[in-house]
């Protein structure tokens, strides 16, 4: 059986730039993830960026890639950089990494 394009799972590689530490960021996004059904993990990195990836069927990941441009209440969004890639499933949640 083909596959249709609404079962297609992809992994996005998310890295988010602006007010995104010290926010709440990291919780919002992994509540969202959960929310969603996603896999992958967020975490902060030194440049004062997140970092995060998604994975899960293709039109569930984008609706997180979406909500990134947003955020957390409390973030300034200025950049999100999205790199897709092919999924591995070695995910079983998503989780808070450090």
């Amino acid at each position: 059986m083909a596959r249709t394009p609404e079962s297609h799972s992809v992994r996005a590689h998310v890295f988010v730039s602006g007010r995104v530490q010290g926010v709440s960021f990291r919780w919002y996004t992994q509540q969202k993830a959960q929310e969603l059904g996603l896999t992958g993990w967020v975490r902060n990195l030194w440049d004062s960026r997140v970092e995060a990836i998604f994975e899960g069927e293709e039109r569930v990941v984008q609706r997180a890639v979406d909500w990134c441009h947003v955020g957390a209440p409390s973030a300034r969004v200025d950049r999100v950089e999205v790199n897709y890639e092919e999924p591995t499933g070695e995910f079983r949640r998503f989780r808070i990494t450090y």
